[in-house]
Parts: structure tokens; C-alpha cells; sequence
């Protein structure tokens, strides 16, 4: 190999390194900032190596104004013809610059379908959850506010975020009322004991929510609405799972995060 071939290769080796970390960085960006999930478990740590092997052949950076100027010394004694026209440059660039966002676009692409697998994922175990505890959901749904209820709510629920591991986390919410005001009250973690002397308040249990979660919890409860609804966030997915039956409603509150599949996950 002469050492115009040398040269070219070292170029052609730099560019590329050069075009690799800037797409990397690209994607790090939109992935970190818009909270994207794209990649799988694995795939995360393979893509934090991958960077490590651009970085090494980022390495030859510090060389770049060398590898110019051997272009230049070898051009002028080997009389290289150049055949890079600057239509063809302008063409390049163009297709370089119009690639953002189509990578930008593939990477939500991703994230909407993981959150889409994962949706029907978490209503497929609520469902299995549900109907192969049917005995224990009824009681459940048999809601009076005193700590024996609330004491083997919260094992039936510790049962069913044992159950299914997409479920680390399962919650009961329900209706309910505080001084003639209506509120919503959720039901997990209870650490009394049958008998104490403190009694547990409603006030204790009160659920926190957000406007919308409040509007389609008013609805289940109140307007007979029946519809599940999900939620991803930045790796946080929540299914609320509405559970009807003999006129009485209780929603069943699943959640999962997700810790991989966007850096520094």
C-alpha cells in the first residue's frame, strides 16, 4: 500500500469518526432531553460501549491537521486529480444535514412503539391479575373504611404487585367523602396494626393527583365510564385499571419504570 493510499484510508477513517460522534451526540441530546425509551435492556450497555470504540478512533483527531497536510504533500507529488466535484459536496452535505431528522423521527418512532408494547403489555397482566384472583378483587371491591379492610387491602395488593413482575408497584384507588367533600382515596404501604390505638383518617389516605387523572378518575366513579387509561413519561409507565362488578367501582392503579433504555439509565 503507497502512501497516497495511506492517506486516503486515514481520512476516510477520520471523517467517518467525526461523522459517528456527532450522530451520537445527536442522539444522546433527544434521547437525555426528550426522555425517549428506545433501546432494550441490553442494547443500552452496547450502546455506551459502541462509544468508546468511536472515541478510540476519535484518537486520530489529534493528528487531523497531519493527515492534511500529508494530503496536501501527497497531492502535489503524486499530481492526484480531484474528483470530488463541489456539486457532488453540496449534494453530500445536504443528505448529511437532512438525516437529523430522520433519526430524530426514528427515535420517537421507538419510544411510541415501547410505549405502545408496553401498554398493552401491563392491561394484559391486570387483566390475568384480576380474573385469576377473583376472589380477592371482590373484596376489594366490598370497600368499608376500617383498618381490617385496610389491613387485607393491602396484602391482596402486595400479592398482586408480587405476582407479575411488570408490576412492581399496585395501588387501590377509590371514592369517598370528607366532611360532605368528595375525594379520592388510594390504598398501599399501610404499616398499622389490627387494634392500634391509633385508628387510621381518611385524610391520611387522600390520593394525590393531577387535574387529568382527577377527570378520569370523576368519570369511572361517577359518570360510568369504563376505559383504562395510560401513561408514559420518561420511563414511567401507569395503568389505571378500572374493575366493575354488581354495580360497585374500584380502579386499580399499576405502575412500572422503566430504568433502562435511554443513556444514563
Amino acid at each position: 500500500m503507497n502512501n497516497k493510499s495511506l492517506v486516503r484510508l486515514s481520512n476516510i477513517i477520520g471523517i467517518i469518526s467525526i461523522i459517528l460522534l456527532v450522530y451520537w451526540v445527536f442522539v444522546f441530546i433527544s434521547i437525555t432531553v426528550f426522555g425517549l425509551k428506545v433501546f432494550r435492556e441490553n442494547i443500552t450497555e452496547t450502546f455506551y460501549l459502541s462509544v468508546v470504540g468511536i472515541l478510540a478512533l476519535m484518537f486520530g483527531s489529534l493528528i487531523i491537521n497531519v493527515m492534511f497536510n500529508l494530503t496536501r504533500i501527497a497531492e502535489k507529488h503524486n499530481q492526484d486529480d480531484l474528483n470530488v466535484s463541489k456539486r457532488a459536496s453540496k449534494r453530500l452535505g445536504l443528505i448529511f444535514l437532512l438525516s437529523f431528522p430522520l433519526v430524530f423521527g426514528l427515535l420517537f418512532g421507538g419510544d411510541y412503539l415501547t410505549s405502545r408494547k408496553k401498554e398493552k403489555m401491563l392491561i394484559a397482566s391486570a387483566k390475568s391479575i384480576i380474573e385469576k384472583n377473583k376472589e380477592k378483587s371482590d373484596k376489594l371491591l366490598n370497600y368499608t373504611f376500617n383498618e381490617s379492610w385496610i389491613i387485607e387491602a393491602d396484602d391482596i395488593l402486595d400479592l398482586y404487585s408480587k405476582t407479575d413482575k411488570h408490576f412492581p408497584y399496585v395501588s387501590l384507588i377509590v371514592p369517598d367523602s370528607i366532611d360532605k367533600s368528595q375525594v379520592l382515596l388510594g390504598f398501599r404501604d399501610y404499616y398499622g396494626k389490627l387494634n392500634d390505638t391509633i385508628q387510621p383518617t381518611k385524610k391520611d389516605f387522600i390520593q394525590q393527583t393531577t387535574k387529568e387523572e382527577r377527570d378520569y378518575l370523576n368519570n369511572v366513579f361517577y359518570k360510568n365510564l369504563d376505559n383504562v387509561r395510560f401513561s408514559a413519561s420518561d420511563g414511567r409507565y401507569e395503568l389505571f385499571y378500572p374493575y366493575i362488578k354488581d354495580g360497585k367501582r374500584i380502579i386499580l392503579y399499576f405502575s412500572d419504570n422503566q430504568r433502562y433504555g435511554k443513556i444514563g439509565s
